[in-house]
């Protein structure tokens, strides 16, 4: 496959891309038969009722979850032994954004795993239906809606924030401009006491080589004003507690953004005498949950300084290393608080002294596997193991604390699921509620992608809700990065 511009000299953006190109996918016709090209082999695929329009699908294929706010219709779909999502989109679109997700899936990046694009679907009668992007579930993820129906901590927007300001961070470091950053586009995973986000509309996302400072103080301009809207809207709806300052909120995203941002990718200037500084540096980010695969260290002219910048970080230090010693594929606040209880195990039976994989073995097999096997089997799909265990430790350490004395770790398991797990349960009522503010937003799609003058008038300067142009904004003349090829991108950015 050729690439246009730069693109072609980044070996990245070769390695991630599988798919045909952006150039294919939106000149080539809708074809008049059926058309499924899937990164899944699941047969039960091509049983489905695709002659259907979604809304009508029957309601024995359809998983009850609660969906997040869209422009679409969308709808979670039992496919053999898996739940899939499906979206109702043009098809051009649908293409453009299964191909980008599958670049993001292959840069390792956090966002929902795409399945499949479906066109060429008809009625019965031979009506064209809109085609279809399907994408597997993000299992145990919530929209943030479902979160805040629940009976949670006052403090769930912050952590709700700082997940996303972590996102906007990894995405922007891999080169990907999102356009239309907000809560309804993200899901959430609990990860220990925080969340983890994760992508799941990438629709008018664009992936470049780098980004340039205009592109990404724009991109959390967007979610600074996106969010702060959605935090009122919850507020309105009695669903945000009255001591949460959704304006001091917003305000959170762009502090925290920006100050991982500078601990990233800032560049320090040390004396020849203070080279143990770079080890700290590096512990630094660490503890942020963050690798240094390379570091930049040059001498500055004078000869007296060194500077030293991260040239190459990702995320999951600490999930890898857990992931290194047991297996377990957990969330990065997850692993941290299971290598500690790991940690803690060791130093308990006196094994300081043995190979820390050996002791990891004994610890999964002693410790967490009979703590979350004794997860009741309808919270199964609602719980992660790794949560449960780290639930269960914290809720350990309440009671030992209430009793003077430690408690052993299945009691406190017995005495959670009967006094803490049912709050995972989302009564029907609330479910029912979620979803039909999720359906009561979607728009007519064929008024919008009428034709290919409309796509071309909108931009990732569009506004979210009527798609008129915001001419505050002209990434071509973005002097941070002239050649960028921010412009290439634009005529898919409708609204």
């Amino acid at each position: 496959m050729k690439l246009s511009g730069t693109a072609q000299f980044d070996p990245r953006i070769l390695k991630a891309t599988s798919v045909k190109s952006e150039e294919t996918a939106t000149e080539k016709d809708e074809p008049n038969a059926l058309n499924i090209t899937a990164a899944s082999s699941n047969p039960k695929m091509f049983t489905l009722p695709w002659e259907l329009p979604l809304a009508q699908w029957p309601k024995d294929l359809l998983a009850n979850l609660p969906r997040g706010i869209s422009r679409h219709v969308v709808r979670f779909v039992h496919v053999g032994d898996e739940i899939y999502a499906m979206k109702e989109i043009t098809s051009q679109i649908a293409a453009r954004e299964y191909e980008l997700l599958r670049r993001l899936q292959k840069l390792e990046l956090p966002t929902v795993r795409p399945i499949a694009v479906v066109t060429g679907r008809h009625t019965k009668e031979g009506e064209p239906l809109e085609s279809m992007l399907v994408t597997k579930q993000l299992k145990f993820s919530l929209p943030y809606r479902a979160l805040f129906a629940r009976n949670l901590r006052t403090d769930t927007a912050e952590r709700l924030i700082d997940a996303l300001a972590v996102l906007m961070v990894r995405l922007h470091l891999a080169g990907f401009y999102w356009g239309d950053v907000s809560l309804s586009n993200v899901l959430f995973l609990r990860d220990a006491d925080a969340f983890s986000a994760f992508l799941v509309d990438a629709e008018t996302g664009a992936l470049h080589t780098t980004l340039s400072v205009g592109q990404r103080e724009y991109d959390m301009d967007l979610a600074h004003t996106n969010i702060i809207g959605e935090l009122m809207d919850l507020s309105s709806g009695k669903l945000l507690p009255d001591s949460v300052d959704e304006v001091e909120v917003g305000n959170r995203l762009l502090e925290r953004y920006h100050s991982l941002w500078s601990a990233l990718t800032d560049e320090e200037d040390f004396s020849p005498d203070e080279m143990w500084k770079i080890e700290k540096r590096v512990n630094k980010l660490n503890n942020l949950g963050f690798d240094v695969d390379e570091l930049e260290v040059n001498t500055a002219p004078d000869g007296k300084h060194v500077l030293v910048s991260p040239r190459v970080v990702d995320a999951g230090y600490a999930s890898r290393k857990l992931l290194r010693l047991t297996g377990l594929d957990v969330q990065e606040n997850q692993a941290r608080r299971l290598l500690n209880d790991l940690d803690a195990y060791r130093a308990s039976t006196w094994r300081d002294g043995e190979d820390l994989e050996i002791v990891a073995t004994d610890w999964m097999r002693e410790c967490f596997e009979p703590t979350v096997r004794m997860i009741p089997s309808q919270y199964r799909s609602q719980i992660e193991p790794a949560q449960f265990f780290h639930e269960v430790l914290e809720h350990r350490q309440q009671m030992s604390e209430q009793c003077g004395h430690d408690i052993p770790t299945a009691l406190a398991a017995t005495n959670y699921i009967k006094k803490e797990l049912p709050k995972y349960n989302l009564d029907a009522k609330a479910l029912d509620e979620i979803n039909a503010d999720a359906d009561a937003g979607v728009v007519d799609e064929r008024s919008i992608y009428a034709d290919d003058d409309a796509m071309n008038s909108g931009g990732a300067s569009g506004d979210a809700t009527t798609g008129e142009q915001d001419e505050s904004y002209d990434p071509d003349m973005d002097v941070d990065n002239p050649d960028d090829e921010y412009d290439q991108d634009a005529s898919v950015w409708a609204q």
